[in-house]
């Protein structure tokens, strides 16, 4: 692990342990229960019949340790509204606050102003933040294989998928590829997705031919999701040749002038 994601981690922790002092486990606990079933975020994005059509999971970031602020005028229910209209299949919403901008609260406010089923992005380290994630709003929540052994990552898929959740298991090595494909869909399909991070976390640089040659390795590409680096039409024509019809876009939106007019040109859209 990179000494950025070893800082992270620890960061993450010490929230954590804030978050439980604040709002005990079971308090998070009694609160989901009361709560309707989340939306079907795995249903959004994977579709057997429409292999020419690539599901784009449209992310809200205001800024990152790579790129710095990446969007001054920051307002996360106007840009969700745009990407809704714009055609996006779900959201993504950065909540890490330290390094991106983000907060818990704006997934509860993008659930609200659009239908979508929204994706909790952050970095996961304990049971609490998918019972907090839950909790929120989310639909589905990020497990990046890179900060999670194994086990860790098949207890929290357990998690999820008691509490409806779908789960995006992302990876960037191909060592990390091999820990966790076997484990997608367990433990029983139609709840969790695949992810493959073009972006090296240890460099923060992107290559989309990153998921071209890992997506050699993966049988079942129905769940796999593209993620960093996708900024042409001819981007998601490359992916659709090697399987791939799920993206996750985020930068490259939150850079453009009108990022709800760029995903809308992006999905081949009239302006």
């Amino acid at each position: 692990m990179s000494s950025l994601l070893d800082a992270i981690v620890a960061r993450k922790r010490e929230e954590v342990a804030r978050a439980r002092e604040v709002t005990p486990l079971e308090s998070l606990k009694r609160l989901c229960a009361e709560l309707p079933r989340p939306r079907n975020f795995f249903r959004a994005v994977v579709d057997a019949h429409h292999h020419e059509e690539t599901r784009i999971i449209a992310e809200i970031k205001r800024k990152s340790p790579s790129a710095g602020i990446i969007r001054a005028d920051f307002d996360p229910v106007a840009l969700a509204k745009a990407y809704h209209h714009a055609g996006a299949a779900a959201i993504s919403c950065l909540t890490d606050e330290h390094d991106f901008g983000g907060k818990l609260e704006y997934i509860h406010l993008i659930r609200e102003a659009v239908p979508l089923p929204v994706l909790r992005k952050d970095f996961i380290v304990d049971e609490y933040q998918v019972w907090e994630a839950m909790a929120a709003g989310a639909d589905a929540v990020l497990l990046i294989a890179e900060v999670l052994s194994e086990s860790k990552i098949i207890d929290l898929q357990i998690l999820a998928i008691e509490l409806g959740l779908t789960t995006l298991v992302e990876v960037h090595s191909m060592e990390n590829l091999l820990k966790v494909k076997n484990h997608i869909g367990f433990p029983h399909p139609g709840y969790s997705l695949l992810g493959i991070n073009n972006r090296d976390l240890s460099s923060m640089t992107t290559s989309i031919t990153h998921t071209f040659r890992l997506a050699e390795l993966v049988e079942n590409r129905d769940v796999l999701v593209s993620e960093s680096g996708i900024t042409s039409r001819e981007d998601l024509k490359r992916l659709r040749e090697h399987g791939v019809n799920i993206a996750l876009v985020g930068e490259y939106l939150m850079k453009q002038p009108d990022p709800g007019r760029a995903l809308a040109r992006l999905l081949g859209e009239n302006e």
